[in-house]
């Protein structure tokens, strides 16, 4: 077969970090508790620049700041400094807890988007899940400052068998706090997640897709705030696929991480699993790794053609892409391996017969 093209390298994930003040039980990377970051890496300011200008002739234009915990980094307003240089867009994952008047200010002006984690409605909850008292009350107030400095932010609640009963609480107190939306995230089998679902507390499948109903059918009438379930497309009711972004393609095609040691990677799956690094900066170049890494190209040429399983049997594996590649190798050691999530449901008859090939050539018609 013909070489595929390349992508546009439109995005990168920067994990800034390796250590984090908190010690979450669902955690898909298990970064060092580390509240000083004392005993872990944090990606260097000459480095991040580097990337940067390596990266922007290759297609950039959004830079994800994600750890570990991202506001732990020493050299963290030069890293803003850096972006808004090459006015670039910037997105923040954090746990909330660090931020500042002075931070929250400065994403402003960035014209950052930011998710903040709230795993509870209620800091018992949240504070035994996250692993530190007290991380509630203060990832609240971080909301709260990025609300008032006018930054665009999201609320992410990870259901699990352990808050499952607060999730119908978290719209009204993400909208107190001044947030503009709430995602629910299932907990993915990885690292500390992979741990908790061996432990039978990161629910079943067919309890997350209840949940997503209860989301879909209840909660969204009773707020202001846009409510995703994040669930793969394949389960997603019609008229949330219909809506504006409702069918946006996976970014995986157009990605690459940075590793907070200083490396590329799939994301930061290749803290867990070394054969995902695909160079380091400064050594090896950008472009070089972008066009020619073999595992790189080995998902431009198979998703999603060469998807196998059910992923390969869906009707939306050309948006979905078999929803997380990295997650889909932690588990299988392939690449083009079905989402746990789907296999389960398969397994289970829960997958919708009218999002499957076969079944719509046999003429079992389109779900409602």
């Amino acid at each position: 077969m013909p070489e595929s093209p390349v992508p546009p390298l439109s995005r990168l994930y920067v994990y800034l970090t390796e250590g984090c003040n908190l010690a979450c039980r669902h955690c898909w990377l298990a970064p060092r508790f580390d509240p000083d970051l004392l005993s872990t890496q944090w990606l260097a300011p000459e480095l991040f620049a580097r990337v940067l200008d390596e990266a922007l002739p290759l297609g950039l234009s959004e830079v994800k700041l994600t750890g570990g915990e991202p506001l732990l980094h020493p050299k963290l307003p030069r890293l803003l400094d850096e972006l808004q240089t090459r006015e670039l867009s910037v997105v923040v994952e954090t746990n909330g807890t660090l931020l500042t008047a002075g931070t929250a200010a400065r994403l402003g002006e960035l014209g950052a988007r930011v998710s903040v984690s709230l795993d509870g409605a209620d800091a018992v909850t949240h504070d035994e899940l996250r692993g530190v008292q007290g991380a509630f009350e203060r990832a609240c107030r971080g909301v709260s400052l990025l609300a008032e400095a006018g930054v665009r932010t999201q609320v992410i609640f990870t259901v699990m068998r352990g808050n499952v009963e607060q999730l119908t609480a978290v719209p009204t107190l993400a909208q107190e706090l001044g947030a503009s939306s709430v995602k629910f995230n299932v907990v993915q089998p990885t690292a500390r997640g992979e741990r908790l679902h061996d432990a039978d507390d990161g629910m079943s499948v067919g309890e997350y897709l209840r949940c997503m109903e209860l989301v879909e059918t209840e909660l969204s009438a009773t707020t202001d705030l846009s409510l995703h379930f994040d669930v793969p497309l394949a389960f997603r009711p019609l008229h949330r696929i219909a809506e504006p972004g409702g069918m946006s393609r996976c970014a995986i095609l157009g990605v690459v991480g940075v590793l907070a040691g200083g490396h590329y990677a799939l994301c930061g799956i290749g803290e867990q699993v070394p054969e995902m690094v695909f160079g380091e900066v400064g050594r090896d170049a950008l472009r070089e790794v972008w066009e020619d890494h073999p595992v790189l190209r080995q998902l431009r040429e198979g998703l999603p053609g060469r998807l196998r399983g059910i992923c390969g049997d869906c009707v939306l594996n050309t948006v979905c892409l078999g929803s997380c590649v990295a997650q889909n190798y932690y588990r299988e050691h392939d690449l083009l391996a079905p989402f746990w999530f789907c296999e389960l449901a398969e397994a289970e008859g829960l997958f919708p017969a009218s999002r499957r090939r076969s079944s719509l050539t046999a003429g079992e018609g389109v779900s409602p």
